[in-house]
C-alpha cells in the first residue's frame, strides 16, 4: 500500500511539474517577444519537467544547412554546430521526427566526440523537432540522461508539446523582429522623405521669394528671411564683396530690426568674414565670447573662438552666442560673399540639419546673386551705351534752345523798351527750363530711375534713318519698303527702344511674306483728338492664325516659324507699355497690320 502511495505521489509531482512548465511557457508566450529569455525559459522547464540532466536547443541555419546551439542547460556554454543529418539532433532536423535513444553508444547515429572532449557520459537521449506554423522544422530540442530511469513515451509527448510552444515563440519573435525592422525602415524612409519634402518646400519658397526680387536688397531680404525662419535663428546676414570698389558690405536683419541694415565689413572680420576669406563653412556652438553654462561640468570646450570679433558685435548691436556661416562662390570658385545665421532660438547651437539647409540656401542664393549682379551690370552698360549713342542727338537738340536764347539776347541788346526786354527774358528762361528738363531725363535714365529715355525726336529724321537701316535688307528678301510720314513734326519717345519695335515687326513681316516677298508699309500720323503719335506697320503676308491672334503678345507664343522663340512681340508690347502706349493687331489672309500708339506730352 505504501509503495502505491509513493508511486501516486511521484506521478502527481511529475504532472505538477509538467503543468507548471506548460503554464509558465504559455504565460511567457503572451507577455514577451524577447527570444533568448523565452527560449531559456522553455528549455529550463523542459529539463525540469523531464527530470533530465542536460538539454540543448538548436536553431536551423538554412543558409549553411547546419544546426546551431542557441541555449544550453546543464553544461558550460559553448557554441555547437552540427551539419543537418549528422548526429541524433541532425537526424531529427533532417527527418522532422522525434528520436528516443535508450543507449546512446549502441546507436550508430550518435557522435561521441563531445563526450570525449568534455568527459561527460551520455546514456539516453530524447530529441524532438521544433516546427513553425507551416510545419517546417526550424530547430531541435535535445535532452540527455533522465535522472531516474529512462525517458518514457509520456516524456516524449511532453517534449513534443513544449517543442511546439518553442516553435511558436520563435516564429512570433522572428515575425515581430521582421515587422519591427520594417517599421524602422519605414520610419527611416519617412524621415528621409520628410527631409526631402522640407528641402523641396524650402527651395520652392526660396525661389518664389527670390523670383519677386527686383534688386539685390530685395533678394537679400528674401533669402535672409527664409534662412532665419527655416533654421530658427535670431539674426541673419549676407556679406558681399564689391570688386570694383574693393569693399565688403554686410546686409543684416534680426528680430529687433526686420528691415535690412547695411554696415561696412573689414576683410576677414568676424565669423562671416572668416568664411569669405577661407572659402570654408564655419559653425560654432553656444558660448562664443562668453563663459559657458557653469552647471555643465563635463564641458571641456574652449571658452572663446579666435574668429569671433567683439567689435563686430558692437557694430551689429547684439552678442553672438552661436553662428553658422557658408561662403558664396563666384564663377571662378572664389568667395564673392557669405551668408550667416546667428544665435539659435532653441538649444545651444546650430545642428547638422541646419548646416545642410544653409548650404542648400547658399547654393541657390549664390546663383541668384550672380545673376542679379550680371543683370545690373548689363543694365548699367546698356544705359551707358544708350546715353553714349544718344549724346550726339542730345547735343543736337540743345542747338534749338541755344539758338533761340542767342536770338532773344540779340533782340534784348537792340531794344530799349522794358516790356519787350522782359518778354525776351521770359522766353529765354523758358528755353533754360527746357534744357534743365532734358538734363534731368538723361540723369534719371543713367541712375536707373527710368526704364526708357524719353526725349524729343524729329520724326522725319528718325524714319529716314529707319529707311536707311531697313531698305537694303528688305530688298534682299524681295520686300518693298514704303515709309509714309504724314506728320513731319517732333515726338517724344525712346529712340533705341522704338527702333527695336520697328526691327522686330519688320523681321516678322519678312518671315510672314516668305520667299515670294511683298510690301511692308510704315505710316506715321498724329491723332488730332488726343495728340498721340500713331505708327502702323502693314505687310502683305499670309496673316496671323485665328487660334493665336488673341494671345499673340504673350511670351513664348509663336506662329510656328523656324527658330522662333515667341518673345519678339512680347518685347514689343512691353516697350509700348513702358511709353504709356499700346500695340494692337488686325489680320486677314492678305496680311497683318500692327498699330502702335505713343501718347505725347504738351511740349512734343
Amino acid at each position: 500500500m505504501s509503495s502505491r502511495v509513493a508511486e501516486l505521489e511521484a506521478a502527481l509531482a511529475r504532472e505538477m511539474r509538467v503543468s507548471k512548465a506548460l503554464r509558465e511557457v504559455g504565460l511567457a508566450l503572451g507577455t514577451t517577444l524577447d527570444l533568448d529569455p523565452l527560449l531559456e525559459l522553455i528549455l529550463r522547464n523542459v529539463t525540469e519537467a523531464l527530470e533530465a540532466d542536460r538539454a540543448t536547443l538548436y536553431l536551423l541555419d538554412e543558409a549553411r544547412d547546419e544546426l546551431v546551439s542557441r541555449v544550453v542547460i546543464g553544461e558550460d556554454a559553448r557554441s555547437i554546430r552540427l551539419k543537418v543529418g549528422t548526429g541524433i539532433a541532425g537526424t531529427v532536423a533532417r527527418t522532422g521526427k522525434s528520436i528516443h535513444v535508450k543507449d546512446a553508444y549502441k546507436d550508430p547515429r550518435f557522435s561521441p566526440q563531445f563526450d570525449n572532449v568534455t568527459g561527460y557520459r551520455t546514456r539516453s537521449i530524447l530529441a524532438g523537432p521544433m516546427k513553425n506554423h507551416l510545419g517546417r522544422t526550424i530547430g531541435v530540442i535535445q535532452v540527455l540522461n533522465k535522472k531516474r530511469g529512462d525517458f518514457s513515451d509520456h516524456d516524449a509527448a511532453i517534449l513534443a508539446a513544449l517543442a511546439t510552444q518553442a516553435g511558436v515563440s520563435i516564429d512570433n519573435s522572428r515575425l515581430f523582429l521582421s515587422v519591427t525592422q520594417k517599421n524602422m525602415q519605414l520610419l527611416d524612409t519617412k524621415e528621409q522623405l520628410e527631409d526631402r519634402v522640407r528641402d523641396l518646400k524650402l527651395l520652392f519658397e526660396l525661389e518664389h521669394a527670390m523670383g519677386r526680387a527686383t534688386s539685390l536688397d530685395d533678394l537679400f531680404l528674401a533669402v535672409l528671411g527664409e534662412a532665419m525662419r527655416t533654421c530658427d535663428a535670431r539674426a541673419a546676414a549676407v556679406a558681399l564683396r564689391d570688386r570694383e570698389a574693393g569693399t565688403i558690405t554686410l546686409h543684416l536683419i534680426d528680430e529687433k530690426h526686420p528691415k535690412m541694415r547695411r554696415l561696412p565689413l573689414k576683410e576677414g572680420q568676424g565669423l562671416i568674414g572668416h568664411a569669405m576669406r577661407s572659402n570654408e563653412l564655419v559653425m560654432i556652438s553656444a558660448g562664443v565670447g562668453e563663459a559657458r553654462d557653469k552647471t555643465d561640468k563635463n564641458d571641456k570646450t574652449d571658452k572663446t573662438d579666435a574668429r569671433h570679433d567683439a567689435d563686430l558685435d558692437k557694430l551689429v548691436g547684439f552678442h553672438c552666442t552661436s553662428a553658422l556661416a557658408v561662403p558664396f562662390e563666384g564663377e571662378d570658385g572664389s568667395a564673392i560673399g557669405a551668408i550667416a545665421l546667428y544665435n539659435k532660438i532653441a538649444g545651444r547651437g546650430f545642428t547638422e540639419a541646419d548646416k545642410a539647409l544653409l548650404v542648400l540656401i547658399a547654393a541657390n542664393a549664390s546663383t541668384a546673386v550672380q545673376l542679379q549682379l550680371a543683370r545690373e551690370m548689363r543694365e548699367r552698360e546698356e544705359r551707358l551705351t544708350t546715353i553714349g549713342r544718344l549724346l550726339s542727338a542730345v547735343i543736337h537738340d540743345l542747338k534749338t534752345p541755344l539758338t533761340v536764347i542767342s536770338g532773344y539776347v540779340q533782340l534784348m541788346q537792340n531794344s530799349d523798351v522794358s516790356p519787350k526786354r522782359a518778354e525776351y527774358a521770359d522766353q529765354i528762361l523758358k528755353q533754360f527750363d527746357h534744357i534743365a528738363s532734358m538734363q534731368r531725363e538723361v540723369l534719371e535714365f543713367a541712375r536707373g530711375e527710368k526704364s526708357v529715355l524719353i526725349r524729343r525726336v524729329y520724326l522725319q529724321k528718325f524714319f529716314g534713318d529707319v529707311r536707311a537701316q531697313l531698305e537694303h535688307d528688305l530688298a534682299r528678301h524681295n520686300v518693298e519698303l514704303v515709309i509714309d510720314i504724314l506728320d513731319k513734326g517732333t515726338a517724344r519717345f525712346d529712340e533705341g527702344k522704338i527702333l527695336r519695335i520697328v526691327h522686330n515687326l519688320a523681321r516678322n513681316a519678312v518671315e510672314a511674306m516668305g520667299e515670294k516677298g511683298g510690301k511692308f508699309v510704315i505710316r506715321v500720323s498724329r491723332d488730332k483728338a488726343t495728340g498721340d503719335i500713331v505708327v502702323t506697320f502693314a505687310d502683305t503676308g499670309h496673316g496671323i492664325p485665328k487660334e493665336i491672334e488673341h494671345r499673340l503678345f504673350q511670351s513664348f507664343v509663336t506662329t510656328g516659324k523656324k527658330g522662333g522663340t515667341g518673345l519678339g512681340l512680347a518685347i514689343v508690347k512691353k516697350i509700348a507699355e513702358e511709353h504709356g502706349g499700346s500695340i494692337t493687331v488686325q489680320s486677314t489672309n492678305k496680311g497683318a497690320t500692327f498699330t502702335l500708339r505713343l501718347p505725347q506730352g504738351q511740349d512734343a
